[in-house]
């Protein structure tokens, strides 16, 4: 089962705002730039069923947002800062300082 990810020269604002104006990916976006290292899946609290959070992956993997491979029996998920930092400067510095509700 291979996962997609988009080439940074296929990242498009568009999906990557569209994946951020959700309040759980936004939580799991802040929750990962927070961490000084990668994440697997299961270690975010997320209160949501296991169907919702798997769908707010997917969404933040296909925009381009995060990156997954396998770990043994996990999944570690990582923030691609680099490239949306080269495809939209200050974006996700922006939206990580921004104040939550």
């Amino acid at each position: 089962m291979a996962s997609y990810h988009p080439a940074r020269d296929q990242l498009l604002i568009e999906d990557v705002l569209a994946a951020l104006g959700n309040p759980v990916r936004l939580g799991i976006v802040r929750e990962l730039a927070a961490s000084d290292q990668e994440r697997t899946c299961g270690s975010l609290p997320l209160e949501v069923t296991k169907a919702t959070a798997t769908h707010h992956w997917r969404v933040l993997r296909e925009s381009g947002i995060t990156r997954e491979h396998k770990v043994g029996r996990y999944k570690a998920v990582e923030l691609r800062r680099d490239d949306l930092d080269a495809c939209f400067p200050g974006l996700l510095t922006a939206v990580l300082n921004s104040p939550t509700a």
